[in-house]
């Protein structure tokens, strides 16, 4: 049982590294940062730059503490957070149905980092190495809670923003008229 969470561990956390690599980098065929901010810009994210590193950067670096077992719960908060709001600006409208460009696939990788969070990583991880393992029911919770509040804390943030920049040129516009 142990080797399979650890295989699962280091799946999940690897790929999430290669999704952020592939918005930071274009690398494994990924758009790179100009590529994910043109995304951000659509899905109407503000400032659009910041979002795509932001965006990539927890990918990438959550996952890798994923793969390592390191901090698990935290890892699993912070890809928990990108799954809530790709499913929110991206999946929700389109149904459950991943086939449908749904939202199931990332249900299965919030429920999959939920249970890491909650069984923990294993005893092949750097968490149990380190002696600074946590894990239960409060830390499964609490890693899903913190990751999708984190998601809409940072939608309403960067509406904020956007509307701020939007009132601004508003008023530039009517002072050079």
């Amino acid at each position: 049982m142990q080797l399979a969470r650890t295989v699962g561990r280091v799946t999940i956390g690897g790929l999430f590294v290669a999704h952020g690599t592939q918005k930071l980098f274009g690398w494994f065929g990924g758009p790179g940062l100009d590529g994910t901010e043109g995304m951000m810009t659509a899905l109407g994210y503000h400032p659009p730059r910041q979002q795509a590193m932001t965006a990539g950067v927890v990918e990438a670096g959550a996952g890798a503490m994923l793969a390592l077992g390191l901090g698990t719960p935290l890892a699993a908060a912070g890809l928990t957070g990108v799954m809530a709001s790709a499913v929110r600006d991206v999946h929700a409208s389109k149904g459950l149905w991943n086939s449908d460009g749904g939202y199931e696939y990332n249900l299965v990788l919030v429920a999959a980092l939920a249970d890491l969070a909650e069984n923990g990583p294993g005893t092949l991880s750097l968490d149990r190495a380190l002696g600074i393992e946590r894990r239960g029911i409060r830390w499964g919770v609490g890693a899903v809670v913190l990751g999708v509040s984190a998601s809409f804390l940072n939608a309403a943030l960067s509406r904020r923003l956007r509307e701020r920049e939007q009132a601004g040129r508003e008023l530039d516009d009517a002072a050079t008229a």
